[in-house]
């Protein structure tokens, strides 16, 4: 592989969470404590101590960067509170220092040659979508701390039919999940261990709506009184109700009789046709009950983006145009729910890549025949007890995404940019 393939994903990663952390002045890296996000300086030394660890020093062969930190920028030594604390982490120019000379090291490194080796492709790729997840969650630390939005953030401007409606997925024998790979396919068919191996499965008849559900159709559940029904919610819900005291969605307020909506820290009148974002398990299962719908499972999601021929993205196997697509935050959650057809899959459903990741039914867990790959913790502590989300969010790198991506959350998490959509029920 000719490294000029990777690079463009590797640059812009860099000048992203670069970005992300040189914005924000003193008082704000040092953000307060919530279990959803991480020190944004911790962030930066941890994305650079992936690069180190995995390609510098173990492909390589080179020595440690920093001595004496790696129990700190290993996210499975430092306990999460631990990052708070005062002396712990290095400063910002210590840190920016460090992650400096892996990046340059990096790029000198894998670069500068003709050819990449199976091995120097895949573990590259493996650091920079790892960098990616990390720009992901430096978004959302904004959104919960009502911090300015990243100065890439757009938001949409253009004109948008209306479309409503379930498509109808015929049942059969579908493909999911991506075949296992020798290291010569991990480089040229990049995945994560927890996408592999693929195998056929049967699924019955279903009909899942062609959109996102909206902030207009929450709004009729928020207001028909689907806080206060007891009847709507599950046991686990139940419990969140009570811990939380939620009678409402995260960052929704009513003034004057009007419902408005925080974007990063800017509060704005709700738009009924923006796709309904930090909603978590509970919430999306509660509302299903009162629509009469359900939630897809991550079979039925997979197929309906994929569908009958696998592909890989919406329209094909190759990604395509960046502007069909609510990612990299080019639109940042504000386009309808009704936008972007050359977001369509096969089947007619839109928004199925980026915008927000989308609850399914199913428990997270490891298909048949899992088999660890380079970086064992990247699928196996989340394993059981949290729920499988699909599609990416307005918040992910594309270079990330793929239709048969799966990620992870508790079924109480609202920070992260995450929504639904429905099936009949």
């Amino acid at each position: 592989m000719s490294p000029d393939t990777l690079l463009p994903s590797f640059e812009e990663a860099d000048a992203r969470i670069r970005d992300l952390v040189e914005s924000l002045d003193d008082t704000q890296r040092r953000v307060p404590y919530e279990p959803g996000i991480n020190p944004p300086i911790w962030e930066l030394g941890h994305a650079a101590f992936f690069f180190e660890f995995f390609l510098l020093r173990e492909l390589y062969g080179g020595e440690i960067r920093m001595p004496g930190y790696d129990e700190v920028w290993d996210s499975f030594e430092i306990p999460h509170r631990e990052r708070w604390r005062e002396g712990v982490v290095p400063g910002k120019e210590e840190t920016f220092d460090y992650y400096e000379h892996v990046i340059r090291e990096t790029r000198d490194r894998v670069f500068d040659g003709d050819e990449l080796t199976a091995d120097e492709a895949y573990l590259t790729q493996y650091c920079v979508a790892h960098l990616c997840m990390h720009i992901e969650s430096l978004i959302w630390c904004r959104q919960t701390l009502g911090f300015p939005a990243p100065s890439f953030a757009g938001t949409w401007e253009g004109e948008v039919e209306t479309i409503s409606g379930d498509a109808r997925i015929s049942g059969g024998e579908f493909q999911i999940g991506i075949p296992a790979q020798d290291r010569k396919g991990q480089a040229s068919d990049f995945c994560f261990d927890n996408e592999k191996p693929a195998f056929r499965k049967r699924v019955e008849p279903f009909s899942i709506s062609k959109t996102l559900v909206s902030c207009g159709d929450f709004r009729a559940f928020v207001e028909e009184g689907g806080y206060q029904n007891p009847s709507l919610w599950s046991f686990g819900g139940k419990h969140w109700l009570r811990e939380s005291g939620a009678t409402r969605p995260a960052y929704w307020e009513k003034r004057e009789g009007e419902w408005w909506c925080r974007r990063f820290d800017q509060w704005e009148p709700l738009r009924p046709d923006a796709p309904m974002l930090h909603v978590n398990y509970r919430e999306a299962e509660a509302f299903c009950l009162w629509a009469d719908r359900r939630l897809p499972t991550e079979f039925e999601w997979e197929v309906a983006a994929r569908g009958p021929e696998a592909l890989r993205f919406p329209q094909a196997n190759e990604f395509g145009n960046r502007s069909d697509y609510d990612l990299d935050l080019r639109y940042g959650g504000t386009a309808p729910v009704s936008a972007l057809p050359g977001s369509e899959s096969p089947c007619g459903c839109r928004q199925m890549l980026g915008t927000c990741w989308e609850w399914t039914t199913s428990q997270y867990l490891p298909f048949d025949g899992f088999s660890v790959d380079m970086y064992a913790y990247m699928s196996t502590l989340q394993f059981g007890d949290h729920k499988t989300t699909r599609g990416g969010s307005c918040a992910t790198s594309s270079s990330l995404i793929r239709n048969t991506y799966r990620q992870a959350y508790w079924p109480t998490r609202q920070d992260v940019f995450v929504g639904f959509r429905t099936c009949a029920s």
